[in-house]
């Protein structure tokens, strides 16, 4: 008869999932015995939290489900800050923590914790399987809170759990993403079209709301004469093949970007939650699309909300827009933009081999050498900043860091 574990095993192998990463412990002895048996690949990692942090880079490289596993107690403690890492990335990973005999819970044992009440603030979904009878249905709720909130989900399983026999007539669960389309309905859309008509300095904000758009977003900003400005986790998707991206705004990020958003009579903001309010204009007009409607207006007063993809709502919006053919604000910006880099890019150099080596130089280096397909892993704290000043993309690049969270440790 197969166990609960092997029922896990296999639902996983159907939904796609190709490797666990973990670090074994006598809690999950029933299912790394089961991984033994099955052959799906067991990533032996020597912390749990860079267990986490393989699984989530995995996740937001792929966009699929990955996994990562803790033994009971401080094995699993040990997920908490990956996991608030991936949930703030917004990249879905399913965290199986493994738990003490479920008939001492309660009682003080060894290593006891509460891994569903600590977990609850870092995760879309969280909970107990108290009976291999529960565990399927639990397994499969999870995984697909996972998969279509793009979080983190948590199923906390007893040791022997793990063991305990299943029917042999029980299907694997499989739950792959679904493909939506979501964009704002006509009445929104043709509002936003006419606010924007109308304006004379329109300036576009994107993030990493705008993966998948990029050709939508180059024709919108030529369409409204409009600079970009992108926030960093938007930079692989935004600034590449683009001549309208006048770089970074923030603490990260240039004059120039600064200067296209504060000088606008309107801001249009594309699948980014940018957090730093002192960096947004003071009385431009605001319309702020995202796919999460319970982000609008967290940073700034937004005048139209749109809830949608960048993805699925620009080809509704093109048609409605006037090609306009006023260019001052955006040729100021790009100028200003020009100067900006020059400066940054004068200080990218071989001073003459002397030392120290100044680090924009070894960025720019890294960049010149790495392959067109390279994925570029930053710490937090300088090497952000080189990053995002000298790392460049081209649509096949990607960049993984803590970006959200901040957490050091990650690249590594």
């Amino acid at each position: 008869m197969p166990t609960f574990a092997d029922h896990v095993i296999a639902s996983l192998e159907a939904s796609g999932v190709s490797r666990l990463y973990g670090l074994p412990g006598d809690s999950l002895n029933g299912l790394t015995d089961g991984i033994r048996r099955d052959g799906v690949d067991w990533v032996h990692v020597r912390h749990e939290e860079s267990a986490v942090f393989a699984a989530a880079a995995e996740a937001g490289l792929t966009g699929e489900l990955n996994v990562c596993v803790g033994s009971c107690g401080p094995g699993n403690l040990h997920l908490i800050n990956g996991l608030f890492d991936a949930q703030c990335s917004r990249v879905p990973v399913l965290a199986i923590a493994a738990q003490i005999p479920g008939s001492e819970i309660g009682s003080g044992y060894f290593q006891e914790t509460r891994p569903q009440e600590l977990f609850a603030e870092c995760s879309v979904y969280a909970e107990v399987v108290t009976s291999p009878e529960s565990g399927p249905r639990i397994l499969e709720m999870a995984m697909r809170a996972a998969v279509e909130r793009r979080g983190v989900a948590v199923v906390v399983v007893p040791g022997e759990i793990f063991l305990a026999k299943t029917g042999r007539d029980l299907p694997p669960t499989v739950v792959r993403p679904t493909r939506t389309v979501v964009r704002p309905d006509d009445e929104p859309l043709n509002e936003a079209a006419e606010l924007l008509n109308d304006a004379q300095r329109v300036t576009i904000l994107a993030g990493a709301g705008a993966a998948g758009a990029h050709d939508d977003l180059v024709r919108l900003a030529e369409i409204l004469k409009a600079p970009v400005v992108h926030a960093l986790r938007g930079k692989e998707y935004v600034e590449y093949d683009n001549p309208y991206d006048v770089g970074l705004t923030g603490l990260l990020g240039f004059a120039s970007g600064y200067k296209a958003i504060e000088e606008a009579d309107t801001l249009l903001m594309l699948g980014t939650d940018f957090p730093y309010r002192q960096f947004y204009p003071r009385d431009a007009m605001v319309i702020q699309l995202d796919i999460r409607g319970e982000q609008i207006g967290r940073r700034t007063h937004v005048d139209l909300p749109l809830v949608g993809s960048v993805r699925d709502t620009l080809p509704a919006l093109l048609p409605l827009l006037t090609i306009k053919t006023h260019r001052d604000h955006f040729d100021q910006a790009l100028a200003h933009y020009a100067r900006t880099r020059k400066s940054l890019d004068a200080l990218a150099v071989n001073d003459h081999e002397r030392t120290p080596i100044h680090p924009q130089f070894v960025a720019r280096t890294i960049d010149r050498l790495a392959d067109r397909d390279a994925v570029f892993t930053v710490d937090v704290g300088s090497p952000v900043v080189w990053a995002a000043r000298y790392l460049t993309f081209n649509g096949h690049r990607r960049l993984l860091g803590s970006f959200n969270h901040g957490t050091t440790a990650r690249a590594p």
